[in-house]
């Protein structure tokens, strides 16, 4: 995944902030011939101090987000969720919308067209999360995201000397007790679900092992007055952090009433702002249905392949039953998982992965590939517990810093039963597919193609629904190209790696809109897609955690699927795979159908 969970956290205030409709306020449509439209200088013009207008009200009111995203003029502010704050949060947001409103988006260029949609869908997402989502009354992960998020994003990249980043942490510490006795005065704890309550009371602490990691060890850095402020403000901290445990331990987390799943309203609502996708959910979940069928007959056809020849084989008919599908699948996938990493050896196997998927994507020429730093670390302690991995790219405002490749390590306190499973769901095959995803060709590359685009406010409100997708594609891009000498067993763990991403989308609206149990959970995880039971136990508590990210994975790479479908269909044999591959990510990762509509001169609507 591209997304922190830090990201997921702030809903709609973050890194990948979602693009979509709002169902109770549409977009404003262009014309139809926009595409024909010649556009008015003093319109574009107006529509450029207007969004420079809502990106620096946007940033100052997001002030840890901004840090994330390379502004640094707010590196020693934190967000204000207070009722006031949110108020004046909100009546910004309409006002920015009203001038939107009044724009007309027909009379602008194509690029400004592509912005303004993805502009007021953000707006609107705003206010929506305020005024109608309202998580900072009932999810605490909001807080616990930007408790950690305000130092991590100060201290992770060096996008300034130590000494006055140090500063900008001790003046953010001094305030952090301030969000701790907002999030207890906002949040009703009859309307908290217990796992969220639960998972924020095991993160909390995290904030003191930030400061224990970054700040800490370099307190030397800073002398004098500084150093005394400085010192004072980890002390704060500290018993700022004690007292919040408590808290969540003896107050919230008992108290913990709510019900994870938001329901079919909410859903809907939060789907369209997350995915901007033309694809309904019920389109979302029938193709789903129709590919997990597809995929499934495909890993049969290669499983009768790696196990035609072997001793104690299962029946492998050419038209199969489902039982007889299932377990020639699942005797198929155990060669693979018998290829897998030592406990303490997962982050080195994915540093092998990585430049083996490196070498390969420049050697088959796929794709130009950038020079950008990359570095596998270690998942921040605050981060860990909602995904095994992520990329973290540096924000569009900050230029020249590294990629961070994230892997959470294996809990210590897993038994080796636990750990067994969760290596064979990470086995080696595995790695090189997480790898792929992650950074190479996937979220890495094209985190730093996207940056190059001229328009900031695209950078800052990047698609997370063209990102995921972009990284599931690359997995197939690469196993067509003969990635791993075209080892059947990698096809098999991609096929299944793949079924995560369509799993995803049925699990997702089967929680939240359905009222699916844990256990129809995991009969989808676990038998129809063939996750281990530590992945599959990991998923359904993502499931709870959050809301309308996961279908991201499919639906993005069924729209990037179909994107490439259409531009060949229309180059024919004039087609290049490099020279598509470089246009598509060209545009500064918008929502796919945005893309599409800029390669094949549709209308930006």
């Amino acid at each position: 995944m591209r997304l922190t969970p830090l990201a997921i956290a702030l809903l709609t205030a973050t890194l990948a902030a979602c693009s979509g409709t709002n169902s109770s306020a549409p977009a404003e449509p262009a014309a139809k011939d926009a595409a024909m439209t010649t556009p008015d200088a003093a319109v574009d013009a107006r529509f450029a101090d207007l969004s420079k207008r809502w990106l620096d009200g946007w940033l100052k009111f997001n002030p840890i987000n901004a840090t994330q995203q390379g502004d640094h003029r707010f590196d020693a502010e934190i967000d204000d969720l207070s009722a006031a704050g949110r108020t004046q949060y909100v009546d910004f947001s309409k006002k920015m919308l009203a001038e939107l409103d009044a724009i007309d988006a027909a009379k602008l260029s194509r690029e400004n067209q592509l912005d303004a949609a993805i502009l007021r869908n953000q707006i609107q997402a705003d206010i929506w999360g305020m005024d109608t989502l309202q998580a900072w009354a009932w999810d605490p992960q909001v807080y616990g995201g930007l408790a950690g998020g305000a130092i991590y994003n100060l201290m992770a990249r060096e996008f300034a000397p130590l000494p006055e980043r140090l500063k900008s942490a001790t003046a953010r510490m001094e305030k952090l007790p301030s969000l701790f006795a907002q999030m207890r005065e906002n949040i009703d704890p009859a309307r908290v679900p217990k796992i969220h309550a639960e998972t924020v009371a095991k993160q909390n602490g995290g904030v003191i092992s930030l400061v224990e990691q970054f700040i800490a060890p370099n307190a030397g850095q800073l002398q004098g007055e500084d150093r005394k402020r400085l010192d004072a403000a980890i002390e704060g901290l500290r018993k700022a952090v004690a007292e919040h445990q408590l808290w969540l331990d003896k107050t919230l987390v008992p108290n913990a009433k709510g019900d994870f799943r938001i329901g079919q309203k909410l859903y809907d609502e939060k789907l369209k702002f997350a995915l901007m996708s033309s694809l309904s959910r019920d389109e979302i979940k029938q193709r789903a249905e129709a590919e997990l069928t597809r995929v499934r007959a495909e890993m049969y056809r290669i499983s009768q392949q790696v196990l035609k020849d072997t001793p104690n084989a299962p029946p492998l008919p050419d038209s199969p039953d489902d039982a007889q599908q299932q377990k020639a699948i699942e005797t198929a996938l155990e060669l693979a998982y018998a290829d897998k990493p030592k406990r303490d050896a997962v982050v080195e196997t994915a540093k092998q992965t990585l430049a083996q998927a490196t070498e390969f994507t420049r050697a088959k020429d796929l794709v130009t590939v950038p020079d950008d730093p990359v570095e596998i670390i270690l998942m921040p302690e605050f981060q860990r517990g909602v995904a095994v991995a992520y990329c973290d790219s540096p924000g569009p405002l900050d230029k020249g810093l590294k990629t961070y490749y994230a892997i959470s390590p294996i809990p210590d306190e897993w038994t080796d039963k636990q750990t067994d499973s969760f290596l064979r769901e990470y086995n080696t095959r595995m790695l090189h597919l997480l790898s792929i995803h992650e950074a190479m060709p996937g979220h890495y590359l094209e985190g730093a193609h996207s940056a190059r685009h001229p328009s900031t406010l695209r950078g800052v409100l990047r698609s997370g629904m063209f990102a995921e997708g972009w990284a599931v594609y690359t997995e197939t891009l690469m196993m067509e190209s003969g990635y791993l000498d075209n080892d059947p067993l990698f096809h098999l763990m991609r096929y299944k790696f793949y079924l995560r991403a369509v799993a995803n989308a049925i699990l997702d609206q089967g929680v939240h809109v359905d009222g699916w149990s844990k256990e129809q959970a995991m009969a989808l995880m676990v038998g129809r897609t063939f996750q281990q039971e530590r992945e599959a136990e990991g998923k359904w508590v993502r499931a709870q955690l959050g809301s309308a990210q996961l279908p991201t994975y499919f639906v993005g790479v069924q729209e990037h699927f179909d994107l490439r479908k259409a531009m060949e269909q229309k180059l024919g044999k004039d087609f290049k795979l490099k020279a598509y591959h470089d246009q598509v990510l060209s545009y500064g990762a918008p929502p796919v159908r945005f893309v599409r509509a800029m390669m094949l001169d549709e209308s930006i609507r």
